[in-house]
């Protein structure tokens, strides 16, 4: 089986279904002129990429599973140590049954067929979002590559499925008052850590860099919280086209930049 850090033949399976989980380390900071601990994509443009070849939309998620691949290799390459990937919103459900079906589908032969891959090459995947909704065999799969895979330090892959971030961040809300109405959480007490420790992504750090293709330049209801102060880069490439030199771009933009979180420079 094909590494998960290095390119794959065309046809290969689903990036987008990888998950990770934390890693045993402290995050790196960043800095200027190192690259960004934590790196999110959105993935977008799989549809519009097949359409404008006339292919089958299922064809488009399969090469966009090959540029998540790319990605992965690339994040690994160049020392970023989180990566997340938007693979599938709490929208896209409303997508025809037979496009959730394949992706689905590619989930799962990714869950089954991956696995050991990932845990020999040291990625620790996670799978934030509602992923019961896919059902248990397929809730299951996604456990168990959790636990696999939870000895890997090399890089930290989190796959977002059927996640939105407004919806996150009610049930943090709704763990937070169930908490303070058993009398367990003082409200009073309660800071940006305390909530943020109630969010999908609890343990992980906040992405410094986040990334959209296609285009479009907006973050549809991804990570809402966790953004506050990333750095953002929109690049006008579909995201099967993605390759490592757009990853490396993105980089050496980020590292140009200053990050001052409000605070004056100088």
């Amino acid at each position: 089986m094909p590494s998960a850090l290095k390119p794959r033949p065309a046809g290969g399976l689903p990036e987008a279904a990888r998950e990770p989980t934390l890693a045993a380390a402290p995050p790196r900071p960043s800095g200027p002129g190192r690259p960004p601990a934590h790196v999110a994509i959105i993935m977008d443009g799989n549809r519009r990429w097949a359409e404008a070849r006339g292919m089958a939309v299922s064809l488009g998620h399969k090469a966009g599973a090959e540029a998540a691949r790319r990605a992965i290799e690339a994040a690994g390459r160049n020392g970023v140590s989180w990566l997340t990937l938007f693979a599938f919103s709490s929208e896209n459900w409303m997508r025809p049954a037979e496009e959730v079906t394949a992706l689905t589908g590619l989930l799962r032969y990714y869950l089954r067929s991956e696995v050991e891959t990932l845990a020999r090459e040291g990625v620790r995947l996670r799978v934030i979002g509602d992923r019961l909704r896919f059902g248990p065999e397929t809730a299951r799969e996604i456990d168990r590559a959790e636990a696999a895979t939870a000895g890997g330090t090399r890089l930290n892959l989190t796959i977002a499925l059927s996640y939105g971030a407004r919806a996150e961040i009610l049930a943090a809300a709704r763990a937070i008052a169930a908490a303070a109405r058993a009398g367990t959480l003082d409200p009073e007490a309660l800071d940006e850590a305390g909530f943020a420790a109630h969010l999908y992504t609890a343990g992980m750090p906040d992405p410094d860099l986040i990334i959209r293709t296609s285009g479009e330049q907006r973050l549809s209801n991804f990570l809402l919280w966790q953004a506050a102060y990333a750095e953002f880069v929109f690049l006008d490439v579909l995201w099967p086209d993605f390759e490592a030199a757009h990853l490396e771009e993105a980089l050496a933009d980020f590292a140009r930049r200053e990050r001052r979180y409000g605070a004056r420079s100088g």
